[in-house]
C-alpha cells in the first residue's frame, strides 16, 4: 500500500521510484508548498517544545525543591533533540507541527527515517540557526531541500 507520494507504507520503494529520485525530479504534488508549510510547522513545533520544556523545568524544579533549577537551563536543546528524533522516527514520520501541515520526512530512498538520522537532522537544523543565510540554499535546490536536509540524507514531502 502506498501513500499519495508513491512511497510504500512499509517504507520500501519500487525499482521505478528508486530510479526517479535522487536522479530525477519528484512529482510536483509531493513538493508543492513545502517551504511555506515547513516554516509554519517549525513555528508550531517550537511553541510545543517551549511548552514541554517549561513544564518539565517546573515539574523537575518542584520535585527537587528548587535544586534542579540551577542545573536545568540547557533543558530546551535536550527536549528539542528527543522531540525531533522520536517524532520523526515514529510511525507518523513527522513532528506534530509537520503533521498539522501535511508533511512527512523520509530518507532520500523513501525509507522511514531512523532515530539517529532524525536526531542528527535536528542538531544540524538548530546549528543552521546560527547562520541564517544557509536557509536560502532551499531556494536554489530543485527539490526544496535545505542544506541540513542534504547533509542528513532526508527529504520533506507533502503527505497528501
Amino acid at each position: 500500500m502506498s501513500n499519495a507520494n508513491g512511497w510504500n507504507v512499509a517504507g520500501q520503494t519500487s525499482a521505478a521510484q528508486t530510479a526517479v529520485y535522487p536522479l530525477g525530479p519528484l512529482p510536483a504534488s509531493a513538493l508543492q508548498g513545502v517551504r511555506t508549510r515547513r516554516m509554519t510547522a517549525i513555528l508550531l513545533d517550537l511553541i510545543l517544545i517551549s511548552f514541554v520544556s517549561v513544564g518539565l523545568f517546573l515539574v523537575l524544579g518542584v520535585l527537587t525543591l528548587g535544586l534542579a533549577w540551577l542545573l536545568l537551563p540547557p533543558l530546551f536543546p535536550f527536549v528539542a533533540f528527543f522531540y525531533n528524533g522520536l517524532t520523526i522516527s515514529g510511525w507518523r514520520h513527522a513532528t506534530p507541527g509537520m503533521k498539522a501541515m501535511d508533511l512527512e520526512m523520509r530518507l532520500v530512498n523513501g525509507a522511514p527515517v531512523p532515530f539517529l538520522y532524525a536526531a542528527v537532522h535536528a542538531v544540524l537544523f538548530y546549528v543552521s540557526w546560527m547562520f541564517p543565510p544557509i536557509f536560502l540554499f532551499s531556494l536554489l535546490s530543485s527539490d526544496k531541500r535545505c542544506l541540513h536536509d542534504i547533509l542528513a540524507g532526508v527529504i520533506v514531502l507533502r503527505r497528501a
